[in-house]
C-alpha cells in the first residue's frame, strides 16, 4: 500500500477544516485544476463536515476560498468508491489486475453517466487521484451496462 505524503499545505488546510468543520480528515487533496480542495473525512463524520443545511462546509468554504468537496472514508475499496462517486448511484464495483496494478471498473446508472464523468471529467479525476492514495487503485474506469 503506498503510504500518503502530505504536505505542510495539505496539513495546514486538515488542521483548518477540522476546526471549522469539527469533522476528522484523513486526507486532503489540492486540485488546482478544478480550483477546489478534496477531503477525505472519517467513517460516519460525513453529517459534521457537511453540517445543518450545509452550514459548515459553506463556512469552510468561505473562510478557505476555495470550493471543498468531501468524500467519506471507507475501509472497502468498493465503499470508498461508491463514495467518491456520489451522488451517482453506482450499480456495480469490479477490480481487475493487469501489469501496473490494480484497475477499479465502476458500472453507474445510465442517466448518473454525467454525474459521475463530471464537469471536465473532474469527478472522474477525483476517484482515480483517491483510489490510488487510499486503495492504492491505479485507475478507475466507467463501463456501461453492455460492457459489464
Amino acid at each position: 500500500m503506498s503510504e500518503i505524503v502530505l504536505t505542510e499545505d495539505c496539513m495546514r488546510l486538515i488542521s483548518q477544516f477540522e476546526r471549522l468543520t469539527g469533522a476528522g480528515s484523513r486526507d486532503c487533496v489540492i486540485d488546482d485544476r478544478n480550483n477546489r480542495l478534496i477531503f477525505v473525512v472519517n467513517p460516519g463524520e460525513m453529517g459534521l463536515a457537511i453540517g445543518k443545511k450545509g452550514a459548515s462546509i459553506k463556512k469552510a468554504m468561505e473562510v478557505m476560498g476555495k470550493k471543498i468537496e468531501v468524500v467519506e472514508y471507507s475501509p472497502s475499496p468498493e465503499q470508498f468508491l461508491k463514495n467518491c462517486f456520489l451522488p451517482a448511484q453506482v450499480i456495480a464495483v469490479g477490480f481487475e489486475t493487469e501489469d501496473d496494478g490494480q484497475v477499479a471498473h465502476i458500472e453507474v446508472r445510465p442517466e448518473d453517466r454525467g454525474i459521475a464523468i463530471g464537469k471536465e471529467g473532474k469527478n472522474i479525476f477525483k476517484a482515480k487521484k483517491l483510489a490510488l492514495r487510499q486503495h492504492n487503485i491505479s485507475d478507475v474506469s466507467l463501463v456501461t451496462e453492455e460492457e459489464a
